[in-house]
């Protein structure tokens, strides 16, 4: 099989007339489909039943972007059921064959890229930059991984010579599992939870967030265009308390791939450690749990190009992604110049609607605005609040972007994950102190650095420990083979998603001898 080398998608910044126009049509038709509903998808039927789930749209809570069924136990049993069955045959289709599906579903995504962009500005608050950056990564996941595969084709592995006999070790893969993915990457991180395993033959149940079951399925419909057989993909919809938690249990889960909270993270983690009757293997279990993310400035950085960096990481999306940073620790005589700029940028920053375009749109939720909301007020006895600190109004879930300053190293606002518009200023002496800081929370997700200085840079390089750290640079938007994705500590298993070892997770190797 002949590909092309890999590319990542570029992200469309709708500076033209022309590509403002395609999204303004974009979210015309996505908007008149509003109320759609969609059933399940198991064993390659779409199955209806009597329960929904609503999706709401959370710039305006009024308004139902669509609907999809609600499985239970029941329809997660049979959906285990048909991700085995699939798995009998999947396991052997011919990789180049596999690969050649998630580059049709690529295909697929890029003619509906700009649909799919307009169902996330629509069911989660992404603004267009936001949402084009997203769906360019889902595409991303499905040509990488197709790629990737390739090379763990049989015959695969390299083993020494030894006289007398034949000896060869392959690797196959694990068999049905089940991915359970977040609400604030629904596109980008629930196709590259699934299309990783799948492309080295497993089959999975997919579960997605919630709150973003319309994007969710519309993934599905973009796989079963594809080609991909039935029962290898199955969307479960529903809470995660019920059916996620059912499957993680269940003896015949070969492998859990989750994205969320360190909270329920660490209950899948202790649940599928658990032997259940009939289960014949120990579960493979990977986490992607978050981060309480710093970006440390000294007296050397160039200050503008840090508060711009600092800015898009910090409210980005909302403060919405597990890579976001919400602690900006800076030296003394960094201080007041970064923290004069960053607030003067601050202020200017819009929030709206998202189909309007801002800079912030909505939070998710109404579950995730009163969980930021209560930690503003308890940020506002922990620190000083320069700007921001309420609800804005509108029907949406609207937030202002919010800065405290005089935060300590240990405040509950400095060490617990957020998830919102919320940045703590943190003061230090000198870069020694300012990574001894860094690293004081249990989480090791990304991390920045702003300095001219190329010891502090080098010592950061050594001794920040993050599984993604970004010198004079913004500390988001990983970039799918460029650099691959995953944190230390608390953050997870480090599993590295968009990166050359990610499909070796779903994959085991075995050896057959021969003496002649």
């Amino acid at each position: 099989m002949t590909v092309e080398p890999f590319r990542n998608q570029p992200i469309e910044t709708f500076q033209t007339p022309e590509a403002r126009a395609e999204m303004k049509e974009a979210l015309r038709r996505v908007r008149a489909e509003f109320g759609r509903h969609w059933p399940l998808y198991i064993g390659g039927e779409w199955v209806d039943t009597r329960e929904r789930i609503v999706s709401l749209n959370p710039s305006a809570p009024s308004e139902a972007v669509g609907t999809t069924a609600k499985a239970g136990v029941a329809e997660a049993e049979e959906a285990l059921k048909a991700a085995w069955r699939a798995f009998a045959t999947w396991k052997d289709w011919p990789q180049e064959d596999r690969s050649r599906v998630l580059l049709k579903a690529a295909a697929i995504m890029k003619r509906r890229r700009r649909e799919l962009e307009a169902t996330l500005v629509y069911e989660i608050g992404k603004n267009w930059v936001e949402a084009s950056a997203e769906v360019a990564e889902a595409i991303d996941f499905l040509e990488y991984y197709a790629r990737q595969a390739l090379k763990y084709k049989y015959p695969s592995v390299e083993v020494v010579p030894y006289p007398g006999e034949d000896n060869e070790s392959f690797y196959i893969p694990l068999g049905a599992g089940v991915v359970i993915a977040p609400w604030n990457f629904p596109i980008a991180i629930f196709t590259g939870m699934m299309a990783g395993p799948i492309a080295v033959g497993n089959t999975v149940v997919a579960k997605p967030a919630e709150d973003t079951v319309v994007i969710a399925a519309k993934v599905f419909e973009i796989l079963e265009e594809a080609g991909l057989p039935a029962g290898v993909a199955n969307f479960l919809p529903g809470e995660g308390s019920e059916v996620g938690a059912y499957l993680v249990a269940h003896p015949r889960t070969r492998f859990i791939n989750f994205t969320g909270s360190l909270e329920v993270g660490l209950k899948i983690n202790e649940a599928a450690a658990r032997l259940a009757p009939g289960q014949t293997w120990i579960k493979r279990v990977f986490l992607e749990l978050g981060g309480k993310d710093a970006i440390l400035v000294d007296e050397t950085a160039d200050y503008d190009l840090a508060a711009e960096g600092i800015l898009v990481s910090a409210y980005g999306f909302q403060g919405q992604k597990c890579s976001a940073a919400s602690r900006l620790i800076l030296t003394e005589k960094a201080y007041e110049p970064v923290l004069e700029r960053v607030l003067k940028r601050a202020e200017k920053l819009v929030v709206g609607p998202a189909e309007e375009n801002p800079d912030l749109g909505p939070v998710a939720s109404e579950a995730q605005e009163k969980k930021v909301l209560s930690y503003i007020e308890i940020g506002q006895k922990e620190g000083q609040l320069v700007l921001g600190g309420q609800r804005l109004e509108g029907e949406g879930y609207f937030i202002a972007p919010t800065l405290f300053t005089e935060v300590s190293p240990q405040a509950r606002i400095a060490q617990e994950e957020i998830f919102g518009p919320v940045l703590s200023v943190i003061r230090v002496k000198d870069f020694a102190e300012g990574l001894e800081v860094a690293n004081s929370t249990v989480y090791g997700l990304t991390g920045g650095v702003y300095s001219r200085k190329r010891e502090h840079l080098e010592l950061a390089r050594r001794a920040f420990h993050v599984g993604n750290l970004y010198f004079n640079r913004k500390i988001t938007g990983a970039l799918v083979g460029v650099q691959p994705f995953g944190g230390f500590n608390l953050s997870g298993t480090d599993t590295k998603a968009g990166g050359p070892d990610y499909l070796l997770h779903f994959l085991q190797m075995k050896t057959v001898a021969e003496r002649f």
